[in-house]
This record gives structure tokens, sequence and C-alpha cells, in this order.
């Protein structure tokens, strides 16, 4: 598994409206085999900043199964308005060093 990281800058005027269009690029996300979930967080400090966190099943999975499938293209057609605000775009390598909350 591999954890894409999207920092974006918003302005705040468009915070509401991001959020919504993520909620519909969810939907593709959820339909793809090689996304494993997600989650978009707000900065408490910065409200423009957002960091979108994807796991994927392999960088493959990610680079050429998502992004050359049909879900791809509506997860885009949500997002396009923002690309021009991404900061950062990158995959990690998740380590040893992790505690995830019992449910």
């Amino acid at each position: 598994m591999i954890v894409e990281y999207i920092r974006y800058k918003i302005p705040p005027s468009d915070a509401p409206r991001f959020e919504q269009d993520y909620a519909e690029a969810g939907r593709s996300l959820d339909a793809s085999a090689h996304c494993r979930g997600y989650e978009l967080a707000r900065c408490l400090d910065e409200p423009g900043s957002y960091i979108l966190r994807i796991q994927w099943d392999s960088v493959e999975g990610h680079m050429q199964g998502f992004r050359g499938s049909v879900e791809f293209r509506a997860f885009f057609a949500a997002i396009k308005p923002y690309v021009g605000m991404i900061e950062e775009m990158r995959h990690y390598g998740v380590t040893a060093v992790q505690r995830t909350e019992a449910p």
C-alpha cells in the first residue's frame, strides 16, 4: 500500500464548494478497485489549507489503473477547478511506525 498526499491552498470563500466537489469526487474513489481509503482534512490554523490523503493499493494501481479508468475521468471533472491550487502532490510508502485507533 502507498499513500498519496495532496496539499491545496483554497480561498476560504471557495471552501464550501471545494468540499462539496470532493464529496462528489469521492464517489469515483469509492468505485475504484485500487483505492483503499481517503480523507480530506482542513487546517484549523489556516482554513484555506487542505490535505487530501488517499490510500492506494500500489503506485501502479494509482498511476496506471485508476488514472486509465472511467472513474478517473469523473474524479478529474469534479476537482478540475482546483488543480491550479495544488501546492504539493506526492506518494509515500507507509513505515512500521504507526498506530491506528481500535474500533
